[in-house]
């Protein structure tokens, strides 16, 4: 599949705002200079009301900010060529977008127990030096044994006039959505100075300018990558999930029933209560002891397996269903731990004599 190119540097705001819809993110337009929304209109601005079931935006006017994003080629044309100075905001959430906001601002460094939230980071760490969210990022991977994503070559990357970086990346399981949150919250945040931008929220598209300077595409990736699965387990950890309930509910509630009718019953019995305890996991985004349920559950249909009652690439599909169903953000680790757990129950196959 050919990649499209994207807009040179120096481009118009115009040309960047099509690129990006090209790319299937809604667009929406930016106050000239700024990086915050343009103006509602005069009826938006005197009243206090939602998005939803305003006129304007399906009226084609950009009131209520990244709410009125869009792809349509018509009303970008319109909006910029009536304002070519506004700049380009991208939706997050409808573009399938998690962009990781990396400030370098100057502040007061925190207590080191309020630099990554949830994790206590030993007196023996030296903190000297400490002084923006490129370092409390460059930390949390450390901490995991990962490379910064201040420095992944392998997805698009912006600086931002005062300094900072803004890494994006495409949430690989649309079905996961998570939320914005600022660095400097005590109740969701990634790290100190590192903000995350995703549904209910937009990320400043490359080539805006404002009067501190010019955001700038760094290095020569200029679409993102997946999420990277340490990342997103570290954005559940730190509360950004948001569960999609109506899409879930509609999947089987334990897995590989319809597929009872070629597996032997008497094995069904033994593994769907523990399929179950895994899917039941979706509800709770940690905290659930998923990985205890899943190798439980994987332990158990190696030994099924292994004493003849069901083929293991049938149980290994129902185990890989639940664990998706229940943490799709993490299929690899997933896969891990069916594997490791398929092959120790295989070792002491499960005898069902006598079971009815």
């Amino acid at each position: 599949m050919r990649v499209p190119a994207a807009p040179t540097q120096p481009a118009t705001s115009h040309a960047v705002a099509r690129w990006c819809a090209e790319q299937g993110w809604p667009v929406h337009p930016l106050a000239a200079g700024r990086k915050t929304p343009s103006a509602n209109c005069p009826d938006c601005k005197g009243k206090q009301h939602s998005a939803t079931g305003c006129p304007c935006i399906p009226a084609g006017r950009p009131c209520h900010g990244f709410h009125a994003a869009t792809t349509n080629r018509t009303r970008i044309d319109a909006w910029w060529s009536a304002h070519p100075s506004w700049g380009v905001g991208v939706a997050c959430g409808d573009a399938n977008l998690i962009v990781i906001d990396i400030d370098a601002h100057s502040a007061q460094v925190p207590d080191r127990n309020r630099l990554l939230p949830g994790i206590a980071i030993h007196d023996s760490v030296n903190l000297e030096g400490l002084a923006s969210g490129f370092d409390t990022l460059a930390l949390l991977a450390a901490l995991r044994g990962q490379p910064t994503p201040a420095q992944d070559e392998n997805t698009l990357r912006v600086r931002t006039p005062s300094g900072g970086l803004h890494v994006w990346y495409r949430n690989p399981h649309p079905a996961s959505r998570f939320r914005c949150s600022t660095g400097s919250s005590t109740k969701t945040a990634l790290a100190w100075q590192v903000d995350v931008r995703a549904d209910g929220g937009y990320i400043v598209a490359p080539t805006t300018r404002t009067p501190q300077g010019v955001y700038v595409r760094e290095g020569a990736c200029h679409l993102p990558a997946p999420l990277p699965e340490w990342l997103g387990e570290e954005l559940v950890r730190t509360g950004h999930l948001i569960q999609r309930m109506p899409a879930l509910a509609a999947r089987p509630a334990i897995p590989g029933r319809r597929r009872r009718s070629s597996t032997p019953v008497r094995a069904h019995r033994v593994l769907d209560p523990l399929l179950a305890e895994v899917t039941d996991c979706v509800t709770t985004p940690e905290g659930a002891s998923f990985t205890e349920k899943l190798n439980r559950a994987a332990y158990t249909a190696g030994g099924l397996a292994a004493g003849g009652h069901i083929e293991e690439a049938v149980a290994r599909a129902l185990l890989r269903e639940a664990a998706e169903m229940a943490r799709p953000w993490q299929s690899a680790r997933n896969e891990r731990i069916i594997d490791d757990a398929v092959a120790a129950g295989a070792a002491r196959p499960l005898h069902l004599e006598g079971r009815s």
